[in-house]
């Protein structure tokens, strides 16, 4: 058996509650020379970053990039943010000028089941409770500028409708940031002549909204407005798209987006910058961090530590073949996390019986590993480091099988204990990336500009999913065609799945292959310049479970939160 490292009875907000901060405004000039007034701050921890002062920022030259992906999840967790700031302290402890860069959290899955997004054990970033709840209120203010642009649309038809918009072919919906199935589906303009037109409408969770992506996906506030402004909201009875401009919606949605562009600057445990801006899923949406946050970070450190949303599959496939694409960034080296509890549920082991050494299983869900492996190296041509999130139970013989099975490929496995440790136990892991960083690499894209909306899903599907094809009815097979005729065929794919399996089921665990991908719809977002295709029974909202975190999440008589994680 391994060593079992020190444990804690501590919860990740008990260890975040008792962490030393610094200043931010202090800690930002110390460790990155950012002066004062480039900073608004949010009290004394948090602050936003000087839009003009980024822009002065621009002839440095840039740091290298470092992509945290993961195996296909799993109940038993994976910890991916836990080792982007594990990594980010880690690379800072010997000796490199290194910043993480992550995604805010969404209050869905803090109050729901998935929880929160800012690490845990001893590599988290902080202040823990402020970055899992409102934070600096960007996303209220995405929420607002999609619900103003909805209001906008309403108003129009009632005032007699000039754009001539058919109410039946409104595409524009509502949004709110929680988990909350019931407004999947709504009828609106109820009560009478007063409160409009009776329509079908629909809410989508913040996360998934057209103005999130394009909030993450904009280079300046003048591209902010330019890209909201392409939004499509819905056609008019002459079949013509109608335009977010054309409602003279845009410049007031920019507005309320104006702050909120200014990416956020925190700190880690161990008093490390982190820059935490902008957070679509990835099984919904693209699943990224903003471009400008992952650009200020580049100019900032040499080394910057960012992550994607779910499996490599999902988040780092959108990660390279929208944002890259989109923004010029290239990552220098891949770090793929996994647990052995993970890998031995995709071998078919049980949730209880995780703890126990199975090696025939472990070997039967690397196949998990294998692919995500495979995916970084030969279809993007990034070299790729294997991190093992560390547990106390995992036994020497499963590390080794990991080991010797990765070999193979020519992959590191490298045991990671950060989260009991925080940067020092993931010193190894650092010390590897520094070397692939500095190696060449082959970087490349799934699929071409110029390749037809058909065949960009059908490359991801085959290439990435092990899918043997694609398939689609014939009424969303037209629409995609619709789009490629209407001059959006050169945009990018953003493919909306389960991120349990790399099939739409999610029961298919390992690596399922020769399965069909069937697109149910697709949708088109103008402003952020990619097509969704959504497949399977993903949702746009997700539902709340049936225990949901929130049931845990309290304030005690002193006034401190408790049972947030």
């Amino acid at each position: 058996m391994s060593t079992p490292m020190s444990t804690h009875s501590s919860t990740n907000i008990d260890i975040a509650q008792a962490a030393t901060m610094k200043p931010i405004l202090a800690l930002a000039q110390e460790k990155a020379q950012i002066p004062g007034e480039a900073l608004e701050p949010f009290g004394h921890y948090k602050a936003k970053i000087s839009l003009d002062y980024i822009d002065a920022l621009k002839a440095r030259p840039n740091g290298k990039l470092i992509l945290v992906t993961a195996i296909s999840p799993t109940p038993a967790g994976e910890g991916k943010t836990t080792t982007t700031v594990g990594l980010g302290d880690a690379l800072n402890h010997i000796g490199k000028n290194a910043m993480v860069c992550l995604r805010e959290p969404s209050l869905g899955p803090v109050f729901g089941v998935k929880g929160g997004a800012t690490g845990g054990g001893h590599a988290q970033v902080v202040p823990m409770e402020d970055i899992n709840l409102h934070f600096t209120g960007d996303f209220n203010a995405i929420a607002l500028a999609n619900n103003l642009l909805a209001a906008m649309i309403d108003n129009h038809i009632h005032h007699g409708n000039a754009l001539n918009i058919d109410t039946r072919r409104i595409t524009w919906r509502r949004v709110v940031d929680m988990n909350d199935r019931a407004l999947r589906k709504i009828v609106n303009g109820l009560g009478g002549v007063a409160n409009g037109f009776e329509r079908e409408d629909g809410f989508d969770i913040v996360v998934a909204s057209e103005v999130m992506a394009i909030f993450c996906l904009a280079t300046s506030l003048q591209d902010l407005k330019e890209r909201l402004g392409q939004i499509v909201i819905g056609y008019s009875k002459t079949l013509e798209p109608i335009l977010a401009r054309d409602l003279k919606a845009h410049g007031a949605m920019a507005v309320l987006l104006k702050q909120a562009f200014a990416p956020n600057l925190v700190q880690t445990l161990e008093n490390n910058l982190a820059i935490i801006h902008g957070g679509p899923f990835a099984n919904i949406a693209h699943g990224c961090n903003s471009v400008v946050a992952t650009q200020t970070a580049l100019k900032l450190a040499d080394y910057v530590v960012t992550e994607a949303g779910f499996g490599s599959d999902l988040g780092a496939e959108k990660f390279i073949d929208i944002k890259c694409r989109k923004s010029g960034l290239q990552p220098s080296a891949v770090v793929m996390v996994a647990t052995v509890r993970a890998l031995k549920f995709h071998g078919g082991v049980a949730l209880g019986e995780l703890g126990l050494e199975n090696l025939t299983a472990l070997a039967k869900g690397f196949v998990n590993l294998e692919r995500h492996i495979r995916n970084m190296r030969e279809v993007f041509g990034l070299p790729c480091v294997v991190a093992i999130n560390h547990r106390t139970e995992d036994t020497d013989a499963e590390i080794e099988l990991l080991q010797s099975s990765c070999a193979k490929y020519g992959v590191e496995v490298i045991l990671a204990k950060h989260w009991a440790e925080g940067g020092a136990g993931a010193t190894q892991l650092a010390q590897a990336v520094v070397q692939m960083c500095e190696a060449p690499n082959t970087f490349k894209l799934a699929y071409a500009d110029t390749d037809t909306l058909w065949d960009k899903i059908n490359a991801v599907a085959t290439k990435i999913y092990g899918a043997s094809s694609i398939s689609m009815d014939s009424k969303v097979k037209a629409q995609l065609e619709k789009y490629q005729e209407s001059g959006y065929g050169h945009f990018p794919v953003c493919i909306a799945k389960t991120q349990y399996s790399f099939s739409t089921d999610p029961s298919l665990k390992g690596a399922p292959s020769g399965h069909v991908l069937n697109v149910r719809e697709v949708r088109l977002s103008a402003g952020a310049q990619f097509v969704v295709a959504l497949c399977g029974e993903v949702m746009t909202m997700p539902g709340l479970p049936v225990v949901p975190s929130a049931e845990s999440i309290d304030i005690n008589e002193s006034g401190r939160v408790v049972g947030l994680f």
